[in-house]
């Protein structure tokens, strides 16, 4: 069973031109990396949105691990979804420990478990645990305010995990730091992938480094969801085509395809 679907979603924003999801279907399966790119508008972080209920679609389905999302409380669906922005929302008053201690603390988890899972989450995002737990995120650098933003949403060992450009505001040599992590931290210790990453992206690269298929979307309609070799290779139009061709992609170019 797909832990992702959408089915015939629509959603038009008051005042706007044109739909900014326009009867969209597709699946996702579990334990895929989804990219989503696309022109600017194209309705991707709507779709994003969507998933986790802070934006309601106003006709179709959407089903979160076989249930339809309506019928769910969004409180309870988003404790079950991590969810990283570009702008991270780390708390400027707490330390970096108790900044992803947020959500097993409203879980009701107990001292000793939150403070191994924090332990476990900063060793995993190549954060001494020693050296920056006490810290706040004013003395990080924005790679590590990203780390920590990764590893607040990875604390409840989500299911499913929902990214908007984390790495948008990141310079070129950590950004590419951060692409190999995920793909680490995504695949697991014995290389088996449990979660499932939903990333919303603006670079072609990027999507293509990190995706197992990626949605490229124009105007809120897909124009090709497929592995990233299968777009290269036969574009489904001219627009997925001149992306392509702006990017220099190729299967030996720059992205790593």
């Amino acid at each position: 069973m797909p832990v992702i679907v959408f089915k015939d979603v629509r959603k038009h924003f008051p005042g706007a031109l044109s739909p900014a999801l326009n009867h969209i279907s597709f699946n996702v399966e579990v334990g895929e990396f989804i990219t989503v790119v696309g022109t600017s508008g194209s309705g991707k972080t709507t779709l994003l949105k969507i998933v986790n209920r802070l934006c309601e679609p106003d006709s179709g389905m959407v089903r979160v691990s076989g249930e339809d999302i309506t019928k769910k409380d969004p409180v309870l669906l988003r404790r079950g979804i991590g969810y990283v922005i570009q702008q991270i929302g780390l708390f400027p008053h707490m330390t970096v420990a108790d900044n992803i201690a947020v959500v097993p603390r409203i879980l009701k988890w107990d001292r000793g478990r939150i403070k191994k899972r924090v332990e476990e989450l900063l060793t995993l995002v190549n954060l001494d645990p020693e050296e920056f737990r006490e810290r706040r995120p004013a003395q990080l650098s924005g790679g590590q305010q990203q780390r920590v933003g990764l590893a607040r949403a990875l604390a409840a060992d989500p299911a499913i995990m929902l990214l908007d450009e984390p790495f948008g505001a990141v310079d070129a040599i950590n950004r590419t730091n951060l692409q190999s992590e995920i793909l680490r931290i995504h695949r697991g210790e014995n290389g088996e992938n449990r979660r499932t990453y939903l990333f919303v992206t603006h670079d072609m690269n990027e999507a293509f480094k990190l995706g197992t298929r990626v949605l490229i979307m124009h105007q809120g309609v897909i124009q090709q969801f497929d592995a990233p070799h299968n777009i290269i290779a036969d574009p489904a139009n001219s627009l997925v085509r001149n992306l392509i061709t702006s990017s220099g992609l190729s299967p030996e170019g720059p992205g790593g395809i």
